[in-house]
């Protein structure tokens, strides 16, 4: 079975399953219990810790469409349940006001109300939330001045889904789970008959993000902030939808769609440019050697600065003796997505410190092997933001956890030092130390004996997922 080539410690990334501690006693338990209670009482957000920090897989994940199943005519309806986003349903004649952040929907059913809604989904972070432009929803009854009701410059025979490009867009990471994974849950529905308006419209994420936008909606966005005119509609979405990190939950969506529905999407997306980038690669290389694409290809996302593995060459070099065709790849924010799409999704395996470019992960297909070098002191992140995710995706997850000698850290702190022997104390401080030292300050020395167990696993099983379809397309 191919699960025999992941051993128990690969499998058990900071996981409380994985520790093997006693249950505390009884009077300890309680006093436990009596103590996160306080904390939770007097602190109005809690920052002390990274899992309290950022939400994964709580209780509001249980959140759906029912609180705004069914909008009637002429009404407004929002849905605030969820810790992660707001989301505002409107139906009837809804009219945007551009020059004051206002969408109006005339009715005579319903009085005059005001929703206020910032369409991004991080509404669990103030100090993100404080930068995201905010809409006001407003009905009310239509005068019989056409300034009041504002005629409209654009009738759409199609619903509109609002939301926002701010935030942290420009990281990938957050590109894909805050917005573009969101955006496929919100409006999937739709069969691409819906009109996205964008408020903190860019050029330059329409330009990157075009071939997935292209199989999400029909028709050209719309720059809210920019494009002044009226556009009218007779249904809206204001705000996105978000299930967890990096993926789509299946009982939420119609259809029950799953994040590899999302990865087809990206797939019809890239495929053409994908053809014609491999035209390119064969009139320049019209002779390929048979023997070097029958290896199993190992693509290695590589890191320059903090988190940079130091003994990458060497790395490279152990790789190919095991018998893999290594590439490594090195994206920067201007690199084409199409080209790292096609080198992530005809390979084999990928591997790469924990970081915003695991993101990448997406562009595997299901059953290939993904191994994430895990820095010290950020365990949780790793497993919750690309671990769990990537299994979801069907991956070989394997999460290579490393020692605090693999770590440039170990040269800068004593042995018994708490940056070393204890990350979960030193992440207890705060945010801020967490990223000044174990994700801005540390680099990874792999240890290659160590490591080498986990790309030998990872080619044989390979190896046999190759030749048990070779053996089924003889049958």
């Amino acid at each position: 079975m191919a699960a025999s080539y992941v051993d128990e410690e690969d499998a058990c990334v900071n996981m409380s399953s994985c520790n093997k501690r006693s249950k505390p006693k009884l009077l300890l338990f309680l006093l436990f219990c009596t103590l996160v209670s306080s904390c939770l009482l007097l602190a109005p957000f809690p920052t002390s810790t990274l899992s309290l920090l950022y939400p994964s897989g709580g209780e509001e994940e249980t959140v759906s469409d029912a609180l705004c199943s069914s909008v009637s005519n002429g009404t407004i309806c929002c849905d605030r349940s969820s810790i992660r986003s707001d989301v505002c349903i409107m139906k009837g004649d809804i009219r945007t006001q551009s020059s004051s952040f206002s969408v109006f929907l005339y009715t005579s059913e319903q009085p005059l109300r005001r929703e206020k809604i910032k369409p991004y989904t991080r509404k669990w972070e103030p100090s993100t939330m404080a930068t995201i432009d905010e809409l006001t929803l407003i009905s009310k009854k239509p005068n019989t001045s056409a300034s009041d009701t504002g005629n409209c410059d654009v009738n759409h025979g199609v619903p509109a889904v609002f939301f926002s490009t701010g935030g942290y867009t420009g990281n990938v990471y957050h590109e894909f789970n805050d917005g573009l994974i969101p955006l496929y849950i919100t409006s999937q529905k739709y069969n691409k008959k819906v009109v996205f308006v964008i408020l903190e419209y860019h050029d330059w994420w329409i330009t990157k993000y075009a071939n997935i936008l292209t199989h999400l909606s029909n028709f050209e966005p719309i720059d809210f902030n920019g494009d002044k005119r009226t556009h009218c509609f007779s249904d809206a979405i204001v705000g996105l939808r978000i299930h967890d990190e990096l993926t789509v939950d299946s009982s939420l969506t119609q259809g029950r769609k799953t994040i590899k529905d999302f990865r087809d999407i990206l797939d019809k997306g890239y495929r053409p440019r994908i053809q014609g980038l491999l035209l390119e690669e064969q009139s320049n290389n019209p002779i390929k050697p048979v023997a070097q694409s029958e290896k199993p290809k190992l693509v290695i996302i590589s890191r320059n600065g903090s988190r940079a593995i130091l003994n990458e060459n060497v790395l490279v070099k152990m790789a190919e003796k095991i018998g893999f065709s290594v590439i490594v790849l090195r994206p920067q924010r201007t690199t084409e997505l199409a080209r790292i799409y096609q080198a992530l999704n005809s390979s084999d395996v990928m591997l790469g410190v924990h970081g915003a470019a695991m993101t990448h992960f997406l562009f595997m297909k299901p059953g290939s092997v993904f191994i994430q070098v895990v820095p010290l002191g950020t365990n949780w992140a790793a497993e919750t933001y690309y671990g769990e995710p990537a299994k979801k995706l069907g991956l070989r997850y394997i999460g290579y956890e490393i020692l605090p000698r693999e770590s440039s850290l170990y040269e800068e702190y004593e042995s018994n030092d708490p940056v070393l022997r204890d990350p979960n104390s030193v992440n207890d401080r705060g945010w801020e130390f967490t990223k000044k030292i174990y994700l801005g300050r540390q680099k990874v020395r792999l240890n290659l004996v160590r490591f080498r167990k986990r790309l030998v696993r990872s080619y044989i099983y390979t190896m046999s997922k190759r030749n048990a379809m070779v053996g089924s397309q003889m049958k």
